[in-house]
């Protein structure tokens, strides 16, 4: 089953960038996973059809927020090293969505 992760960013190129390594590495794998990076604001219009949120960590201080907004759902979210980041490494942001809905 396809899983639709919701990266949140501040509509950067970085994020963009990353969300296409992390397309990558999971194809590599054999896992489907889309990847759509998007602001905060547009949670709301995934939230029906997402399995997770990243969050860009220079975005971390709107992690209440959307655990807020994810309350009443099973969705987990978690915000994204600076590191992983920062080299826009995408086996690393597979790794932590492979880890978080337990896929291996």
């Amino acid at each position: 089953m396809k899983k639709t992760i919701l990266l949140i960013c501040s509509g950067g190129a970085s994020s963009g960038f990353l969300a296409q390594n992390i397309r990558k590495s999971a194809k590599k794998r054999g896992l489907e996973i889309e990847v759509i990076a998007r602001g905060e604001s547009e949670l709301v219009e995934y939230i029906d059809r997402i399995s997770m949120v990243l969050i860009a960590p220079h975005l971390s201080y709107v992690q209440d927020d959307i655990a807020e907004q994810l309350s009443n759902t099973n969705i987990p979210h978690q915000v994204i090293d600076q590191m992983t980041y920062g080299t826009l490494n995408g086996d690393k942001g597979l790794d932590i969505i492979v880890k978080e809905l337990g896929l291996e």
